[in-house]
């Protein structure tokens, strides 16, 4: 028996459908025996899994793992099993192994890491584990070298779309527990529908760990699956976890005819720049077949900070985005990541003048603000921190409350932010989420936006954001949802 694990990353109200261990038990079905074990959903996983290797003959332990707070518990998990059932290897894969891997097989209770796409991989691997193939001779995966005392890297696997691969096997799992109320219906799935960025912004690792192109998933294929979800479990609207949902224009506007007839709302990932292009008649069609908020990665509101960054875009394409969406019913969410390395408290200010310009374009447009926390690759803006940041060489640094800080964006501490820019950015997006609380929030009643809009009107209009003690004592009382932090 294989043991795929997603540990838990989020709140039991926040949880959505694991894809990644889904997409891994699609490959397994009718070849292997494989049990899937969600920590977002099953309170004590390790003792789920023990309870299944001790009644079963278990050849692999897999769990996929993001940074913050899903690799903590994935060290959990790992630790405890590799103390108790020695025998069981244990592999991760997913974005964090992805990149970082020798962090991760720098942990004792880690054999294997994978890199990027795992389907083939891990069905590679269990030749391995019994004892018919050698480590190195598969693509993708980090091994120890415990011959040399040294780790191993094989060659990178070539991505492949997902019309290569099986569906998800929905029946493992009790779907309905994942259908969760959103601003976007009361039964919301999640679907992901490509893989791989053909962008290579500076600050995102999603390139590296995933490939240099986007394979999309056919429309056929995608429409068939949501038919399924909403047929057979009631979902009435869905959130597509894609970088760039919308590639190619002529794509875009096959799959929007053939989701018309399904009646779903839904939520993406689009490029500033692939969506500033996009014809009326196009994005028209697009909010007819449900499309209700596209979330961009706006960065910055500086040319040269976009261009330090290697995004592809300039201010001017996303003031026309902002615009056209407005005209065509569909809420822009723009996130922006705040101070850049050669020049944060420029960058700040521009940044935070382009926001305002934003809202008076569009005032429905949704925003989100991070600091600039980069990962470590290859680039422009890596070789300009190179020596200002040493990245975590273990786990358990990664997993101290400093860098989950830093992964999270809650407050990284870099050395080129200065404490004063980081508070007015800080308290610069505590009076825009008063001034406009996010529609996302369903649960807040419309007294208490009305008190925050009140609140916080003359400090934005003045410019004043300074010490917003009352804003966050109102949002505190409120429980004000911030769509950033979900997975807290």
């Amino acid at each position: 028996m294989i043991v795929l694990v997603n540990p838990r990353a989020t709140r039991p109200k926040n949880r959505r459908l694991p894809l990644s261990v889904l997409a891994l038990g699609a490959v397994l079905e009718g070849r292997e025996e494989y049990a899937i074990v969600d920590g977002n959903v099953d309170e004590q996983p390790e003792k789920t899994v023990l309870s299944l290797i001790d009644k079963n003959p278990v050849e692999l332990l897999g769990l996929t793992v993001m940074p913050g707070p899903q690799m903590a518990a994935a060290m959990e998990i790992s630790r405890k099993i590799r103390a108790l059932r020695p025998h069981v290897p244990i592999v991760w894969g997913g974005y964090f192994p992805s990149i970082y891997a020798d962090a991760t097989l720098n942990a004792s209770y880690v054999d294997y890491a994978v890199r990027g796409q795992g389907e083939n991989t891990l069905i590679e691997l269990l030749e391995v584990v019994r004892g018919v193939r050698s480590p190195d001779s598969i693509l993708g995966l980090s091994f120890k070298d415990r011959t040399f005392g040294m780790h191993r890297h094989n060659a990178e696997r070539p991505m492949q779309g997902p019309d290569a691969f099986p569906w998800s096997p929905f029946h493992r799992l009790r779907v309905e527990q994942y259908l969760r109320p959103s601003f976007f219906g009361e039964r919301t799935a999640a679907h992901h529908a490509s893989i791989g960025c053909p962008f290579r912004c500076s600050f995102c690792g999603v390139h590296a760990a995933y490939g240099n192109r986007e394979l999309m998933e056919s429309p056929d294929r995608t429409v068939a699956i949501l038919s399924h979800l909403k047929q057979t479990y009631g979902a009435d609207s869905v959130q597509f976890y894609d970088m760039n949902f919308f590639m190619r224009e002529d794509h875009a506007r096959e799959l929007a005819e053939q989701m018309l007839p399904l009646g779903m709302k839904w939520w993406c990932e689009a490029r500033i720049d692939t969506m500033s292009r996009y014809s009326d008649a196009t994005l028209d069609l697009l909010r007819r077949a449900g499309c209700k908020m596209i979330f961009f990665g706006a960065e910055s509101g500086s040319d040269w900070a976009l261009k330090e960054m290697e995004k592809g875009i300039t201010t001017e394409q996303t003031l026309t985005v902002a615009e056209r969406m407005q005209q065509h019913g569909i809420i822009p969410e723009f996130s922006f990541v705040i101070g850049n390395p050669r020049d944060p408290e420029r960058d700040t200010r521009e940044t935070l003048a382009f926001i305002r310009k934003i809202k008076t374009l569009n005032p429905a447009s949704e925003i989100i603000m991070y600091h600039y926390t980069p990962v470590p690759q290859r680039g422009a803006m890596y070789g300009q921190i190179d020596g200002k940041i040493n990245f975590p060489a273990t786990l358990e640094e990664w997993a101290t409350k400093r860098w989950m800080d830093f992964t999270l964006r809650i407050d990284p501490n870099t050395p080129w932010l200065k404490r004063k820019t980081k508070k007015l950015i800080e308290n610069f997006e505590t009076v825009v989420a008063s001034r406009w609380p996010t529609v996302q929030d369903i649960a807040a009643p419309k007294w208490s936006r009305n008190l925050l809009r009140t609140l916080s009107a003359w400090r934005y209009w003045f410019r004043i954001y300074a010490f917003p003690h009352e804003l966050r004592l109102a949002q505190r009382f409120i429980q004000l949802r911030r769509p950033k932090q979900e997975s807290l």
